[in-house]
């Protein structure tokens, strides 16, 4: 069940929709600048930020009454026109869109990972020793 959340979470909530950049609405709502990418990605995985942002998006597509279908046929429409004309670099992009929603692309995404305020990560190695057993001869 999600849980009510913090008024830093709700304005990060507000300032990831702006630009769906997590760093930066993290910064935007008063995370350190220092930790924003840390907390921004803590944020994400966060079940209550994450119901929170899916609700906000849903409520802005229902305001501005857009629908993915529309998108995507705009996507579809653009390539069309731009093929009919030559311009390929165009039409590649809309092909990448089009592709991207179909699921045949994947972006790497690369997190960093900090330790405390903002240093390295420390390793920490266990070694265990198991003392051998005289056998009674």
């Amino acid at each position: 069940m999600a849980r009510p959340l913090s008024a830093m979470q709700e304005l990060f909530v507000k300032e990831y929709l702006v630009d769906l950049n997590a760093t930066q609405a993290a910064i935007r709502a008063g995370y350190s600048a220092k930790t924003a990418n840390a907390a921004a990605g803590r944020l994400l995985v966060n079940v209550s930020v994450a119901a929170a942002i899916q609700a906000a998006k849903a409520e802005r597509m229902e305001r501005v009454e857009i629908k993915a279908d529309d998108v995507l046929k705009g996507i579809v429409r653009c390539t069309t026109k731009a093929e009919d004309a030559e311009d390929y670099k165009t039409a590649l992009k809309g092909l990448e869109l089009q592709g991207k929603h179909l699921g045949l692309f994947t972006d790497k995404v690369q997190q960093e990972v900090s330790g405390p305020n903002g240093g390295p990560v420390q390793q920490v190695f266990t070694v265990e020793f198991v003392k051998a057993k005289a056998s009674d001869e």
